[in-house]
């Protein structure tokens, strides 16, 4: 807003009388990249969030939605805002047919919380991106998160049958049904899902759901080398195996493959797994209860819960060793400490960076020119604005871009909806 706005007391009075109910001042605390939102709201009801939100294209003010704030500074840094819509008021779970496996859930529900209501049922979302403790639904859809369980799972994407939204213009919107077997129409949840809320504000989704295991195993391997963790993977598809989670992590040279179903057959695919990995020159160790809790927790914190920049790279799967191998040598080059995690048998990966903003800057370039488009990616998730200055967090989106660009240009002509900060700069 110039300076020739209102005041910001009158203008939290407008964004309280438009239907916000709960509005404030922004502060420090909810900066996105050091910008300061002018006004904060936290609508309690999908409605009132839908008038606020028709008011701030009506009066022409940027809007950027919040949940648990988990994802907030992924993107570019962003021009002024002048709205911040909180969406933490709503976070019921709405109904759990557990008779069909399918749950509705307000977009301002955490996923702790939402797993907490499913498993009286014995029934849970299956997803477990970093801090599930904060990370809302609303959060995790719009940026299509997940963790180690996208083995098995897959990711939100592969969850949602059904979605509420409010458009940039307040009117709201359903799309999908409340079964599995859903046929009604053009897929918007799927659209809107991993649109980084540039197309519209997620009230509520409705997933289909997956029983909760009666028992859990995991076999942790060292290797001597990051080479030796792609044969094992073959290895393992070969002989069929079917865990849950296949992870891989470097410095040093781990794997972390985890086997969820009834005692037998845990015990059973965890030992096949472990002999396999021995033979492959692994050292192997099963991991049940407590063990196990702590070994996922550490993996998960490897990357996520330390300082630095963030980089979500995807290659195909069978080039993840020889990535890991030129990433190695490339970050010891430029005197950056690193570490990765991520999906082995999929072919994501989180690395985590240290050191000098210009020579990560060089690193990720250098990396993005490996990845030809459409068989590769490295976006930055999080990272200072210095490197964002340097860098397009994105990289390149390809011919896919034009129509995405479109796709924004009908849901919200007036760029009302975290403008520039998209993929590819939506």
């Amino acid at each position: 807003m110039t300076s020739r706005s209102p005041s910001r007391d009158a203008v939290v009075a407008e964004v309280g009388a438009a239907g916000a109910g709960v509005a404030r001042p922004g502060s420090a605390a909810d900066a996105i990249d050091g910008v300061v939102p002018s006004v904060v709201a936290t609508p309690a009801t999908p409605d009132a969030l839908a008038k606020t939100l028709a008011w701030a294209t009506e009066t022409g003010r940027t809007v950027v939605v919040r949940g648990g704030g988990t994802k907030l500074g992924w993107g570019p840094p962003p021009g002024p805002v002048d709205l911040l819509l909180s969406t933490t008021a709503m976070n019921a779970v709405v109904k759990h047919r557990h008779g069909d496996l399918t749950a509705t859930v307000e977009a301002g529900a955490t996923l702790a919380e939402t797993n907490a209501v499913l498993s009286r049922h014995r029934q849970w979302l299956p997803l477990d991106p970093p801090w599930s403790d904060r990370a809302t639904i609303g959060g995790i859809v719009a940026a299509n998160d997940s963790g180690p369980r996208r083995q098995r799972h897959g990711a939100p994407r592969d969850l949602i049958i059904g979605m509420t939204l409010a458009r940039a213009d307040g009117l709201l919107a359903k799309t999908g049904g409340i079964v599995v077997k859903n046929v009604a129409g053009y897929d918007l949840a799927r659209l809107l899902t991993g649109s980084f809320g540039c197309l519209g504000v997620i009230l509520t989704a409705t997933f289909k759901l997956a029983p909760l295991a009666e028992a859990s195993r995991t076999v942790s391997v060292e290797f001597p080398a990051t080479a030796q963790c792609g044969p094992l993977v073959a290895d393992l598809r070969t002989h069929a195996s079917t865990p849950t989670a296949l992870e891989l992590a470097t410095p040093p040279a781990t794997m972390l493959i985890r086997f969820e179903s009834v005692e037998t057959v845990a015990v059973e695919q965890a030992e096949q797994a472990a002999t396999l990995a021995r033979g492959h020159g692994g050292t192997v160790v099963v991991l049940a209860g407590e063990d196990e809790t702590v070994a996922w927790r550490e993996h998960d914190a490897r990357v996520f819960d330390r300082e630095g920049t963030i980089v979500k790279l995807v290659v195909v799967p069978s080039k993840v060793s020889s990535t890991l191998a030129w990433l190695d040598d490339a970050a010891k080059r430029r005197q950056l400490d690193y570490v990765a995690t991520g999906r082995a048998g999929l072919g994501v990966l989180y690395l985590g960076l240290n050191g000098s903003v210009s020579e990560q800057a060089s690193l990720v370039t250098t990396l993005r020119e490996r990845l030809p488009v459409g068989r590769g990616s490295a976006v930055i998730s999080r990272a200072d604005p210095k490197l964002k200055a340097l860098v397009d967090v994105w990289g390149r989106v390809g011919d896919g871009l034009r129509i995405m660009q479109e796709v924004k240009r009908r849901f919200d002509p007036t760029n009302t909806l975290n403008p520039g900060r998209g993929p590819g700069g939506l």
